[in-house]
C-alpha cells in the first residue's frame, strides 16, 4: 500500500503529501497570508490524487468516483479564483472556501480508508465512523469560518503560477 512503485503506493503518497502541504497552505489563511510554494504543491497533488483514484479497477460509479470528480471541480474554482481571477472581490472568500473544502475532501478519505484498513477503527463503525465524519464536518467548517475572516489580500500584486512568491 505504501510502495511508491505500485500505482496503490503512488496514489496513496500523493494524496498523503497533498494533506500534508494542504494543512499547511490552510495554515498560512489561517495567519491571514499565502504560502505560495505549499499552495502550489497542494494543489498540484491533490488534482494528481483525484486524478489518479479513476485509475482503479471498478465497475459502475462508486462513492469514490463521485467524491473525486467534486474534489476537481472544486479545485477548478481554487485555481480559477486564485490564478485566474487572482483573489479579487469575492474570488478571496471563493479561493478560501474551496482550499479548505478540497483539504477536507482529501481527509474525508483518509479517515474512510482508516476505517476500512486498520481493523481496530473498522470494529466501530459505523458509528464510530460517523462520529469521526462529524467531528471532521464540523472542524473543517470552522476553520473555513476563521480563515475567511483571517486570510486577506497581500499588498503586493498576487503572483501567478509560474513566478516565485
Amino acid at each position: 500500500m505504501f510502495d511508491p512503485t505500485t500505482y496503490t503506493g503512488f496514489h496513496t503518497w500523493l494524496s498523503l503529501i497533498a494533506m500534508a502541504a494542504g494543512f499547511v497552505a490552510v495554515a498560512g489563511l489561517l495567519a491571514g497570508r499565502e504560502r505560495h510554494g505549499w499552495t502550489v504543491l497542494f494543489l498540484v497533488t491533490a488534482i494528481g490524487t483525484s486524478a489518479t483514484g479513476f485509475g482503479f479497477p471498478f465497475q459502475g460509479v462508486l462513492p469514490s468516483h463521485v467524491v473525486g470528480v467534486l474534489a476537481l471541480l472544486v479545485l477548478a474554482v481554487a485555481l480559477l479564483a486564485r490564478y485566474g481571477r487572482h483573489l479579487s472581490g469575492g474570488w478571496r472568500a471563493a479561493y478560501v472556501v474551496t482550499m479548505v473544502i478540497s483539504l477536507y475532501l482529501l481527509t474525508f478519505v483518509g479517515v474512510a480508508q482508516i476505517f476500512q484498513k486498520i481493523p481496530a477503527f473498522a470494529d466501530t463503525a459505523p458509528v464510530g465512523f460517523a462520529l469521526a465524519q462529524l467531528a471532521l464536518l464540523v472542524g473543517f467548517a470552522l476553520l473555513t469560518m476563521r480563515a475567511v475572516k483571517r486570510f486577506r489580500l497581500p499588498d503586493a500584486p498576487v503572483p501567478s503560477l509560474g513566478q516565485p512568491a
